[in-house]
């Protein structure tokens, strides 16, 4: 499995090699928001981890603009984790176009089962979020 990951927070970064990583599982980190494109564009990944907050370009921008190539066919569909810094902020995940999002601090096993879910193509049950079924 490749995964795409988009944060510039090194704690976020950890957590989330920790959680996914294997020897099956490669990574490409974008450090910021406006390299995501041409990352996917190199090697597409099998699922985007995205940081809703990424310097100057945050996930749900980056979000928005892989819906945009994908629905111009410029980009195949790459399902989308977003990760969130709040419960309030599910509302803008699912209007930007994420698959799925978690809510900060992360929980390793949560992560990687949702992870796991997306990249099977399995049909959504709920989107997880502390407070939000």
């Amino acid at each position: 499995m490749h995964i795409l990951l988009a944060t510039d927070a090194q704690w976020v970064l950890d957590e989330v090699v920790a959680a996914l990583g294997s020897p099956e599982t490669s990574f490409t980190v974008c450090s910021n928001g406006r390299d995501v494109t041409a990352a996917v564009t190199a090697r597409t990944p099998d699922l985007a981890v995205l940081d809703s907050q990424i310097g100057s370009m945050g996930g749900f921008a980056v979000t928005m603009d892989l819906r945009l190539d994908e629905t111009g066919g410029r980009l195949p569909h790459i399902p989308v984790l977003m990760l969130l810094d709040r419960d309030a902020d599910a509302q803008l995940a699912k209007r930007s176009g994420a698959d799925k999002w978690l809510v900060k601090p992360l929980n390793a096993l949560t992560l990687r089962r949702t992870a796991h879910s997306l990249v099977a193509g399995e049909p959504e049950k709920c989107h997880i979020a502390i407070g939000v079924t």
